[in-house]
């Protein structure tokens, strides 16, 4: 059962991701995407820790809404932003400096984390299979492809379930 702190968290990300959209023809409601990462990590790999699946719900929080790390620590606790912090792409970078930085970095982010990309990058690569974004080139749908390969080969050892289906997908693409 979701604990009180759980549900605040819930809300507090529906609130605000709520007039954001995912770039698919349907127009996905943003919200739907941090939902899923934090099921996957529930449902699909067996995750229990509350902060982990609580910052799975916030993981795009401060990098793509008006949220702080500040407002996030005051409302869910040190643990949770930390973990939230560990996930955030610095926005101010140019966005192959932040993809060159989120495979690097990688390696070198605790467990705990690693389970937040993999979750977030399962996710967003069952998207992408069925769902070329608005404005997407083919080519560029099969270049996230590869970087995401990248980046998870860098995660790898932390969840035999996650990284077993994104190999699936990887093999569906070749890039196994």
């Amino acid at each position: 059962m979701a604990s009180q702190e759980f549900m605040k968290c819930l809300q507090y990300a529906a609130q605000k991701h709520s007039t954001q959209r995912r770039k698919d023809a349907q127009s996905t409601p943003y919200v739907n995407h941090v939902i899923n990462v934090s099921t996957i990590l529930a449902v699909e790999a067996g995750v229990a820790d509350e902060a982990v699946l609580m910052a799975a719900l916030l993981h795009d929080v401060v990098e793509d809404t008006d949220a702080t790390f500040g407002d996030v620590e005051n409302l869910f606790g040190a643990d949770v932003c930390s973990l939230v912090r560990e996930v955030t792409d610095d926005k101010s970078l140019e966005k192959q400096e932040r993809k060159r930085i989120q495979i690097k970095k990688a390696s070198k982010t605790t467990s705990r984390a690693k389970l937040i990309k993999l979750a977030d990058k399962l996710d967003n690569l069952r998207d992408l299979q069925v769902n070329t974004p608005q404005g997407w080139t083919e080519e560029r749908r099969e270049a996230y492809f590869v970087w995401a390969k990248q980046v998870v080969d860098n995660l790898r050892g932390t969840n035999a379930q996650l990284e077993q289906q994104l190999d699936q997908i990887f093999r569906e693409r070749n890039l196994l």
